[in-house]
């Protein structure tokens, strides 16, 4: 049976995207030649409401690739797979192709 996390308030799941090792070629890669600290949103809270009682929505959606802090976040492990919760302010832009 999968599970399925729904965050709180203005939380994000997201999924550490890996990088890859090797190249097309075979050429293995050193660890910190492309380390981009770089996820997948995979579910977003509703958003958090401010001191008027008005809805503020989070800055990204499910699918985005998100830029992450190197430090910080609640690892959370779900069936096989690892993935990290971090607040929406927390997250330091959105990254596109």
């Amino acid at each position: 049976m999968a599970k399925r996390l729904i965050p709180a308030f203005n939380r994000v799941l997201v999924e550490k995207i890996v990088s890859p090792s090797q190249t097309a070629a075979g050429i293995l890669l050193p660890e910190k030649s492309s380390k981009l600290n770089s996820a997948k949103v995979v579910a977003v809270g509703p958003g958090l409401r401010n001191e008027q009682g008005n809805h503020i929505p989070p800055a990204v959606k499910e699918g985005d690739t998100v830029l992450l802090p190197e430090y910080g976040g609640t690892q959370v492990k779900l069936g096989e797979k690892e993935y990290h919760l971090f607040r929406d302010e927390e997250l330091l832009g959105i990254l596109h192709d």
